[in-house]
């Protein structure tokens, strides 16, 4: 069974920086796409960010030049590293993995609180 354990979020204050982790444990598939969504209270949840297993990366725009995304293929990890946080960038934010074999298998973790104050 796989899953996904975010970790990194906390309190910052506005312009500080975090840098969240998601390992996956239980198998060691190789995930076609990694990447970290968000959700605001009362809204809906957004991509942020997904990388490739070949390094191909896509951002949301109200993160890009801020966040980075990044991967360990060989420990099955994602990274986002988040400067600049702005009170906007409060969220859960939740690591995705995907991967294809002939149908498509996507897992989720439990989330992780970042709080930006001004």
């Amino acid at each position: 069974q796989v899953q996904l354990v975010e970790s990194g979020g906390g309190l910052v204050q506005a312009g500080g920086s975090l840098r969240l982790s998601c390992a996956a444990s239980g198998s060691n598939f190789n995930f076609n796409v990694m990447g970290w969504y968000r959700q605001a209270p009362g809204s809906q949840r957004e991509l942020v960010a997904t990388i490739t297993s070949g390094g191909s990366t896509n951002y949301a725009d109200s993160v890009k030049g801020r966040f980075t995304i990044s991967r360990d293929n060989a420990k099955n990890t994602v990274f986002l590293q988040m400067n600049s946080l702005n009170p906007e960038d409060t969220a859960i934010y939740y690591c995705n993995a995907r991967r294809y074999l002939g149908v498509l298998y996507a897992y989720w973790g439990q989330g992780t609180q970042v709080t930006v104050s001004s």
